[in-house]
């Protein structure tokens, strides 16, 4: 059996690679803090730890910290996952299936790019936080490459580009 400070990062890593989209750390926080695993401190200092190792990933939109996996936290977590037992397992399966049926994502980033009547690319980008839309830009992209570029690149620059955007208005 792994020691407890051990166990709550198997607990962290086993729930992120298992959940179908990045994780908050507030849903994190939720599932350990219910059942009484450790203290918020304890878990914050494991996810720092965590991150430090670079076995995740820390993304920060608007204020809320979402982690997913990095390469080398899933070969970590393949080496160790039989560490943690089969009832949290299970339990964290079920917590992440309950979740995904009744709470949608809270921040959303959706950007799609299609060509226009006259021969050009636009590229529509959408930051979205609990349904409501904060950010809804529309670009013309010099080419169909350019157009899939920021398609891609936008979810993990939205943040800043809204926080940019706002600083200049405000």
């Amino acid at each position: 059996m792994a020691a407890p400070f051990t166990t709550y990062k198997l607990i962290v890593l086993y729930m992120i690679s298992h959940s179908e989209r990045e994780i908050s750390n507030s849903q994190i926080t939720d599932f350990i803090l219910e059942r009484g695993y450790t203290s918020y401190f304890h878990l914050q200092q494991a996810i720092s730890e965590l991150v430090e190792a670079k076995l995740l990933e820390k993304r920060t939109v608007l204020n809320t910290s979402y982690y997913s996996l990095t390469e080398e936290g899933k070969s970590v977590l393949s080496y160790l996952e039989a560490e943690l037992s089969s009832d949290i397992r299970k339990e964290i399966l079920a917590h992440l299936k309950a979740q995904g049926n009744k709470e949608q994502e809270r921040i959303l980033t959706p950007a799609d790019c299609y060509e226009t009547s006259h021969g050009n690319y636009a590229v529509r980008c959408q930051l979205v936080e609990k349904g409501t839309t904060l950010i809804d830009l529309n670009l013309i992209a010099p080419n169909s490459e350019a157009a899939k570029s920021i398609c891609r690149h936008w979810p993990k620059k939205s943040q800043s580009i809204y926080e940019i955007i706002m600083e200049e208005l405000l």
